[in-house]
Formats: C-alpha cells, structure tokens, sequence
C-alpha cells in the first residue's frame, strides 16, 4: 500500500510541476554591489524492493535532506555552507578565491575549507547530479571521507589540474591524519554536447592513531567494503574487515568519459594499496565501472569544470536517458578474503524540469566471499527535488 501512495504522489508532483512554471525559482538574490546570494538544496526520496536474498530487506525512507547557501561575488570570491539534515553530516563549507582578484592573473582558484578529497570522477559529481540511484561500486568502496584543508585548480579549454592537502579532520571529527591528492584532466573537446574527458588521479593518505571520548587508544586502521549498490541497508557482500596497524593508503585511478550528443560513455578504474606497520603484509583492492546512457530526446548530459551535471529539458514533459552499467570490485589479496562482487544496472531517469528528476533502477548482483554466494535484484526508485 505504501508503495502506491508513493508513486501517486510523485505522479501528483509531476503534474503539479508541469502545470506551474517552475524554471525561474527565486533562490538567487542579486545585490546592486553586485554580491550574490544563493540558497540551495537537494531532498531525495528512495524506495527499494529485493529478491533473492533475506540480507537486504525492502526500504523506504528520506535518502537526503541537503540544505545550505553560498554567497559570492563574480571574479573574486565565493563561498559555501551545506548540511545534509538526514544524515547529520557537514558537506561543503568553503571559501574560494580567484587568483586574478588577487595578482592580477589567473593563477586559478584556491580553496580552505571541508571538501571532498579531488580523486575520482564519480566520486567528486554531485549527488543531485548522479546518473545512477547509487553510485558505481567500487566508488565507495575507495574513495575517502571529505576532510578539512587547501587545495588549488587551475582549469584551462585542454586541460584541467587540482592539487590538494588536507591535513584536518573531517567536520564530524573523524579522518585523523593527512592527505594529499592531485587529480589532472586532458580535455581536448569541451563543447556543450561534445566532450572528451581523460584523467588520472592519485592521493596518499597517512592515518593517525586516535584516542575516543572514553580515553581508549586505537591504532590507525583501514576497511574496504560496498553495499550492492543500494544504500538502504547495513549488509555488505564484499568486506576486507578491519586492517590493523595502516601505516599509508594509496589510492589512484584512471577515468575517461565521452560526451557526443544525446550519446555517453563513462568508466573508471579505481585501485588502493595499504602499507601496515610490525610486518603486517600490504593490501591491495582494486575495481572498476563503465557505463553508456542515451537521452531519447535527444538532450546531451551537462559537463563543467571537470565533471558531469543533469540534462537540462527542452520541452516542457522533461527528457528521458536509459542507462546500463557493468562494475565490479575485487576485495580478495593475499590472506584477506574480502570477496568478489560484480553488479549489472540498467536504469531510466525523467528529467521533468531542471528542478525535478524521477530515476528507476534495476540491480542484478552477483557476489562471492569465503565460497559463499549471493545473488540478490534490486528495485530502485527516487523522487528528486534540488534547486
């Protein structure tokens, strides 16, 4: 019954958006200094249905509540808070300014704050912006936390650079240690519906030992682990366990995309490497995805500033991508068995205006750990509203 009520109310948004127009919200406010102001957000509502498995049970909940605001003024500066109130966690909270404002030449653009780490393409789009319900799996399955530090860009037509250093915790006092990162991008087209996009990326990452509110001292540690592509649930099929005693963690990828019109094809290759401390054996974990989308009407996926955005609609019933995507994670090294997953998704998303989006996504997962095997489907839908 629920599930009915829940689609009758995204059909009712739908019509409800159609009928008014909702592509001029006023969440921008424009002073005669020439500063502005912005409010944005981001509320997602998932539901889920599995078959095959009793691990993973059918969900329904509030997947995000983003919420904050940025103030900037154009060629010199800008700033940013933002806060996802479903998961209490701090997202973005920075301050950026433009080398030009400050030197009079563009040196590109350098940033304090609590950010996402630059390593990886899908690890650093938008949540509002993702092709897929989840992301591909081994994305999180390596990508590190956000943390507080500097980094730098420099973006130009052919290329983009970003080097950071993050030497703080994350706002949530979690992630003791430091990282460094740098990603470069080789961008010979970069046209609106036509782009190529190649990159490596790399961070090193030295974790500190901590000691928690109750005075118990841990040893630095590290975990690799995924859900099956689905996030409204504790199970993982694949998991390394703690390893004890991480001395230095290395992460590196390579990741193209190819943007030709309504056309698309995206894939990253993602590997981790943990060196231990009193002899322990190093860990290696590695993974990668590809996935191709077509927007049967005939709109191409956004792209800026190294990464990939929503279709915006032309016509005023939105526009509709299909989607497939292969990916798969290998958590098995040495004495570790961690398992292996590989996941197959097709899906379909209903950009209704630059505001709303409808995504459907089907999960066939296969994985393998400690000669056990499960293979459960999934059902996704969300419900998305972000301004």
């Amino acid at each position: 019954m629920r599930t009915y009520l829940f689609g009758a109310a995204c059909l009712s948004l739908a019509v409800s958006a159609h009928a008014a127009d909702f592509n001029n919200w006023p969440t921008r406010y424009t002073t005669s200094g020439g500063t502005e102001w912005r409010i944005t957000g981001n509320y997602q509502y998932d539901l889920t249905h599995t078959r095959h498995t009793d691990l993973i049970e059918d969900a329904h909940t509030h997947r995000r509540k983003e919420f904050g605001g940025s103030v900037r003024r154009k060629g010199e500066w800008d700033a940013t808070v933002y806060f996802d109130f479903q998961s209490k966690r701090w997202l973005d909270v920075f301050w950026r300014v433009e080398s030009a404002w400050l030197f009079g030449a563009d040196y590109g653009k350098f940033r304090i704050g609590h950010t996402k780490i630059p390593m990886g393409l899908e690890s650093n789009t938008g949540s509002r912006n993702y092709s897929f319900i989840e992301l591909a799996l081994p994305v999180p399955a390596h990508q590190e936390s956000r943390r507080t530090g500097v980094d730098w860009t420099l973006e130009r037509p052919a290329y983009l650079i970003q080097a950071g250093y993050y030497p703080w915790q994350d706002f949530q006092g979690n992630n003791d240690g430091t990282t460094t990162a740098a990603h470069v991008a080789w961008t010979p087209r970069k046209a609106a519906g036509d782009v190529v996009h190649l990159g490596l990326a790399a961070a090193v990452e030295h974790p500190d030992a901590v000691t928690d509110g109750r005075g118990v001292y841990k040893r630095p540690s590290a975990r690799w682990q995924a859900s099956p592509e689905t996030t409204l649930t504790s199970a993982r099929l694949v998991d390394s366990g703690t390893l004890s005693q991480a001395k230095r963690i290395e992460r590196t990828g390579l990741e193209g995309l190819w943007i030709h019109g309504p056309w698309s094809l995206q894939g990253e290759y993602l590997r981790s490497r943990v060196s231990r401390r009193d002899g322990l054996p190093s860990y290696v974990a590695d993974g990668y995805y590809a996935f191709a989308s077509y927007v049967l009407t005939g709109e191409s996926r956004g792209y800026a500033a190294g990464n990939t955005a929503n279709v915006k609609p032309r016509s005023s019933w939105g526009a509709l991508e299909l989607l497939a995507r292969y990916s798969a994670l290998d958590l098995d090294h040495g004495n570790v068995n961690g398992g292996r997953q590989h996941d197959v998704t097709v899906g379909a998303n209903w950009y209704l205006t630059p505001y709303f989006k409808f995504q459907g996504n089907y999960v066939w997962a296969r994985a393998s750990r400690q000669g056990v095997r499960q293979s459960p489907d999934i059902v996704e839908v969300r419900a998305q509203v972000a301004f």
